[in-house]
């Protein structure tokens, strides 16, 4: 989430990339918050500093034998007065904390403006799509003919939007995933990450996924544990809480695991063949760098999931996202599209991310 110093110190640029975002602003109600809860802490901390002197001169009274009873009932109407305001600014914490967990990351100055995805700017293409003399048959079709992809017992299995992969699909499917991690590990120089698929709560606030998006997760023990929606979420958790060295940085890891999206905002979406399955796998790509790098780094991981698409051939192009296409947590975004011949379209399959230090 934002910092509250960074809000306090540049309200007109947070309103300012908020406006960018489509988002209204919740700045002047924070910066409200904000200061009564500083106040109030001023206010306990002269309390307290009350307490100290009270305290030591009913010390000194009751060494030299003197009636302190006036002194003592003083002390405790300012610790009933230290207690009320603790509970105010602990409600007051709470409700900046709730705002704070509404507000999206703050787009940088290079990314286009606009509402949704019309608004996108194309960067550049590689690949020519290929012309066939047919219509092409979208992958469903294709799947089931091969007997490589099965809806209906994936259906039997787990219900809606699940899929059973079968022989040379469930094959392709491992092949691709060893490819990308041999790949980026033995040429690009990230290092694996095997995590757990189930993480705590406090992972999910730490990627941004909670408390806003938790209808679109999986929940376990209700609330807490939630299967990962993506290995982002695991991985970039792995040092929270920790102080890297300056030198150990960039860090670079590459993590496969299988991603559950309750997907509860798709009514209306394609959701055809393996579009918006609940359950898919993925090789997600991690660095963590300092601010100065950032766009640097950020931009060399975008050049290796392209270098995925052109060795397997597949024509795609990269897209900077709007301020309003953009996900909840990025700064910045790449989308990469393939061209999907059966959909004549080019087709969103990897989101590149700068979330920086939100």
């Amino acid at each position: 989430m934002l910092d509250i110093k960074l809000i306090r110190t540049n309200p007109d640029q947070v309103r300012a990339g908020l406006a960018k975002r489509g988002v209204e602003a919740l700045v002047d109600e924070l910066l409200q918050l904000d200061q009564e809860r500083r106040d109030q802490l001023t206010m306990v901390e002269n309390l307290k500093n009350k307490r100290n002197v009270v305290s030591k001169e009913v010390g000194r009274l009751k060494a030299a034998k003197v009636e302190a009873t006036n002194l003592i009932n003083e002390m405790k109407i300012v610790n009933d007065q230290i207690k009320k305001l603790d509970g105010e600014i602990k409600e007051i914490e709470e409700k900046i904390s709730s705002m704070l967990f509404s507000i999206p990351n703050l787009p940088q100055e290079d990314v286009p403006v606009g509402k949704d995805e019309k608004e996108n700017k194309e960067i550049r293409r590689w690949g020519e799509p290929r012309k066939f003399s047919f219509d092409p048959k979208p992958h469903w079709e294709l799947g089931e003919n091969l007997e490589v992809l099965d809806f209906d017992r994936g259906a039997k299995l787990s219900g809606a939007r699940f899929t059973v992969l079968k022989g040379l699909g469930a094959r392709l499917e491992r092949a691709l995933v060893n490819f990308m991690l041999d790949l980026h590990i033995n040429k690009h120089g990230y290092t694996e990450i095997f995590p757990p698929f189930l993480v705590n709560r406090d992972c999910m606030v730490g990627t941004g996924q909670l408390p806003k998006f938790e209808e679109d997760m999986f929940k376990v023990n209700p609330g807490e544990y939630f299967l990962v929606p993506t290995a982002e979420v695991p991985v970039t958790n792995l040092h929270r809480e920790e102080i890297l060295e300056l030198e150990s940085l960039p860090k670079k890891y590459v993590a496969y695991t299988a991603c559950f999206r309750a997907e509860a905002g798709s009514a209306g979406r394609d959701t055809r063949g393996l579009i918006r399955q609940h359950q898919f796998n993925k090789v997600e790509l991690v660095k963590l760098t300092t601010p100065e790098n950032s766009y640097q780094e950020h931009g060399a991981l975008v050049h290796d999931a392209e270098k995925v698409l052109q060795l397997l051939g597949l024509p795609y192009r990269v897209v900077l996202l709007s301020s309003g296409d953009m996900g909840f947590s990025a700064s910045k975004c790449y989308d990469l599209e393939v061209w999907l011949p059966s959909f004549g379209v080019y087709r969103e399959i990897s989101s590149c991310s700068n979330f920086e230090d939100f």
